[in-house]
C-alpha cells in the first residue's frame, strides 16, 4: 500500500491526474444470500405458462446490467420482446428455443450462450416436452430493460 500511495504522490507531483480507483473511498462489498430474494411468477402479459423468475442482481447505479434465472416449464415462453442495450441467455439445464422476428427457431441447451443485439424482437422458451433454465443478462437504458409486446401465438410457437 504504501508502494501506491507513493506512486500515487509522484504522478500527482508530475501532474498527472490520479485515476478514479486512486482517488474514491473504498466501495462496500455486497453479498446476497442465496433466498434473501424471493422468487417471482412470470407477470401473464410477459410469459404464455408458467414461468418463475429469481433475480440475480439489479442494477446499482451508476451500473445499468441486471440478471434473472428465468425456470420455464415445458411449453412456457416468453411474448415476443426486444431490448435496447440486448440481451445474453445463458442456458443452464433442460431444452428451449429462441426466435427472431422473420428468422429461423433455434433449438438451445445447456451450455449455450445466446446473444440478442439490441432491438432484435424475438422470443424464448422451453420446448413443448422439456423445460429450460437460463440466466438472462441485461441493461436498461433510460430505466428499461425490455420492450413487451405481443404474445407468441400456439401456431408461431409449433412452426
Amino acid at each position: 500500500m504504501k508502494t501506491l500511495l507513493a506512486a500515487t504522490a509522484t504522478v500527482t507531483a508530475l501532474g498527472a491526474t490520479p485515476t478514479l480507483a486512486e482517488t474514491a473511498a473504498p466501495a462496500s462489498i455486497v453479498v446476497t444470500r442465496n433466498g434473501e430474494q424471493a422468487s417471482l411468477k412470470g407477470p401473464d402479459d410477459w410469459f404464455t405458462g408458467p414461468v418463475r423468475v429469481d433475480m440475480l442482481f439489479r442494477p446499482e447505479a451508476p451500473a445499468r446490467t441486471s440478471a434473472g434465472l428465468v425456470t420455464f416449464e415445458p411449453g412456457s415462453r416468453t411474448a415476443w420482446h426486444a431490448h435496447p442495450l440486448g440481451q445474453n441467455l445463458i442456458v443452464t439445464s433442460g431444452k428451449g428455443w429462441v426466435q427472431a422476428w422473420g428468422g429461423p427457431k433455434r433449438e438451445i441447451q445447456p451450455g449455450d450462450v445466446v446473444w440478442i443485439p439490441p432491438g432484435v424482437k424475438h422470443w424464448h422458451g422451453a420446448t413443448a416436452t422439456t423445460g429450460m433454465m437460463h440466466i438472462a443478462v441485461q441493461e436498461s437504458l433510460d430505466g428499461s430493460n425490455a420492450t413487451w409486446m405481443e404474445k407468441v401465438s400456439d401456431t408461431q410457437y409449433a412452426d
